[in-house]
């Protein structure tokens, strides 16, 4: 395991859950650290967490988090889409159309960096199986982790995908895979280092590692604050900056080939921002804040709301 978890230590709270409070970045493993501010939990418990800074990375992370066996109470919701691929709601349904024409962009981007038309993919944290049955279809031979059992029994009954609980992940072939995929999971993985490790063991050569994260670097993540939705607390353990990305890839031997920007992002993360900020949808507020992060992100990519960052793995 890695070395890291020394900078963290376990407590037990009144509810008998056990938390974790970092006493370094959880990111870069440094000790200046500082609390930044509170964030509410709009989606479960209603529940306030901390949420500290790094001043060296500029990693933040949310602090006295459930452990990796306690947390799931955390997901446990209908509005938690990933899981439960639920198109009750205008946002939820706004989710899926945009969705569909996301996944032939996910497809593209795969082809564009590997410069392949098929190869082994793992996708990690396949939530319902969507993108590992796109990339199926296209002729991958495709691997998915997923550690929500509701989410497994959803992918094989829409796709017909058998996906792997996410610790089988340990057990796969040394230097099998092409590609691995994270769409907006990495933020939610207590072994944070475990896993960069055991990527760069079952990557081949070159192979690249594909990284969707929220970005708090964004215009609308300044607009919203502590409602930035995309904080998700306690199910979002880290927030990353472009800067915390970059050290964390070299710290485990890969490099920071390419950032895209993920444009619907800005718009949806808004009206779900909206929503934990005023209790409604104000569409019309969230459209404008979306649009205007996305016009800033023209001028630099580093500052859309979300982004997709192409780590390719260095000899």
């Amino acid at each position: 395991m890695s070395s890291f978890l020394a900078s963290q230590s376990l407590q037990q709270q009144n509810t008998n859950q056990p938390i974790i409070t970092y006493n370094n970045c959880p990111v870069c493993n440094s000790n200046n650290i500082q609390y930044a501010f509170l964030a509410k939990d709009h989606t479960v418990t209603k529940e306030d967490f901390e949420i500290w800074h790094c001043n060296n990375c500029t990693a933040r992370f949310t602090q006295n988090i459930p452990d990796a066996a306690s947390i799931g109470k955390y997901y446990q919701s209908n509005a938690y889409v990933s899981h439960s691929d639920t198109q009750e709601g205008l946002i939820n349904k706004l989710y899926h159309v945009i969705r569909n024409y996301t996944l032939k962009q996910k497809r593209k981007l795969i082809q564009s960096v590997t410069q392949l038309s098929t190869g082994n993919l793992l996708d990690v944290g396949a939530g319902t199986g969507a993108f590992a049955a796109t990339m199926q279809a296209a002729g991958w031979k495709v691997s998915g982790l997923e550690p929500d059992e509701t989410a497994r029994t959803n992918a094989f009954q829409k796709y017909s995908l058998t996906l792997l609980p996410s610790d089988k992940l340990y057990k796969l072939p040394s230097q099998h895979f092409n590609v691995i995929t994270m769409w907006h999971v990495l933020e939610h993985v207590h072994h944070l280092h475990d896993y960069f490790q055991t990527y760069g063991r079952i990557l081949q050569a070159k192979g690249k590692l594909i990284i969707a994260v929220p970005n708090y670097t964004s215009y609308d993540a300044e607009v919203y604050k502590n409602y930035w939705a995309a904080y998700d607390v306690p199910r979002h353990l880290y927030h990353f900056s472009p800067k915390s990305m970059q050290m964390l890839a070299q710290l485990h031997g890969f490099t920071v080939k390419q950032i895209q920007p993920m444009w619907f992002d800005s718009f949806y993360v808004a009206m779900l921002s909206e929503q934990c900020k005023t209790g409604t949808n104000n569409l019309l507020t969230a459209i404008w804040n979306g649009l205007i992060s996305n016009i800033i992100a023209l001028k630099s990519r580093n500052q859309c709301s979300s982004v997709v960052y192409v780590l390719e793995k260095i000899n």
